[in-house]
């Protein structure tokens, strides 16, 4: 099968398939005598566990380990060592989350920071230790766990209307 081919059958991008055969984490398939990529069921099955393994959130390295090791090597320890960085990362961003919405608890003691704005909160986020990823994934939280209240949030730090409309869509995406 062509690159294309193979990328559509996996479901990916066929600069996907290039990507993982120049990063040697697909080996290179002969060549027709045009010099064209073609492609086996080794291959395919291949990318199909880079995928799942991408799905699951697992580096290049770890997967090139895993590949690479004899017998396919073992993906649960890599997987479950993944599984605690991700409960990890859910905590301390529920962590965030709930510091927040006890700032938010009551409408009438939040009215009270009339001089709280947008780039007052961000002062306030960095200091205390977060980064523009962290405050990206507590907006994704936000609006999909509170999507009114994500809104009125962002309405109170005065953020103008289309501002709010960008943050809100790309939290939705879950950039």
């Amino acid at each position: 099968m062509t690159v294309t081919d193979l990328a559509r059958r996996c479901g990916l991008s066929r600069t996907a398939v290039l990507y993982y055969e120049s990063a040697g984490l697909l080996p290179p398939p002969p060549r027709t005598a045009g010099n064209y990529r073609r492609y086996g069921e080794p291959h395919l099955e291949r990318l199909n566990r880079i995928r799942g393994y991408r799905e699951a959130g697992l580096t290049l390295s770890d997967i090139r380990g895993l590949l690479d090791a004899k017998g396919g090597g073992d993906a649960t320890v890599v997987l479950e060592r993944r599984l605690a960085g991700i409960t990890a990362e859910i905590e301390r961003l529920r962590s965030h989350q709930r510091s927040i919405f006890q700032l938010l608890k009551t409408k009438q003691s939040f009215r009270r920071f009339k001089m709280l704005t947008k780039d007052k909160l961000v002062s306030i986020m960095r200091a205390a230790g977060l980064t523009d990823d962290d405050m990206n994934k507590f907006h994704v939280e936000f609006e999909r766990s509170a999507p009114a209240e994500h809104q009125e949030f962002l309405e109170f730090l005065k953020i103008p209307a289309g501002e709010i409309g960008e943050i809100r869509e790309w939290s939705r995406k879950g950039k």
